[in-house]
């Protein structure tokens, strides 16, 4: 199977410019995202309110794509979104698919 799972983690001031930037792309067939906490070293990046807070809220974006898409799908969110912190991920599949 060449299916992958790649991970999107942007800020939430990018938020809507990323959902409408995926949606508007013909080879993503469909993501999920979710609000989450980013936590790690990066104290120096982190608002001192974050820095109290312990964490930085950030937004999430997962796709289930072939590998080559998704490799083609970073490339392309690099060109777009580049300077905005964005970090990303690809980690490969076992399985996946819908349960009926």
């Amino acid at each position: 199977m060449d299916q992958c799972l790649l991970v999107l983690i942007a800020s939430p001031s990018i938020e809507n410019a990323v959902v409408d930037w995926l949606l508007d792309r013909n080879d993503i067939p469909g993501f999920t995202s979710a609000p989450i906490d980013g936590h790690g070293a990066s104290a120096h990046s982190l608002t001192p309110a974050e820095q109290v807070a312990g964490r930085r809220r950030q937004i999430m974006f997962q796709l289930q794509l072939p590998l080559a898409t998704a490799q083609n799908v970073v490339e392309a969110v690099h060109a777009s979104f580049s300077g905005s912190g964005m970090h990303y991920w690809l980690l490969p599949l076992a399985a996946g698919g819908h349960l009926e």
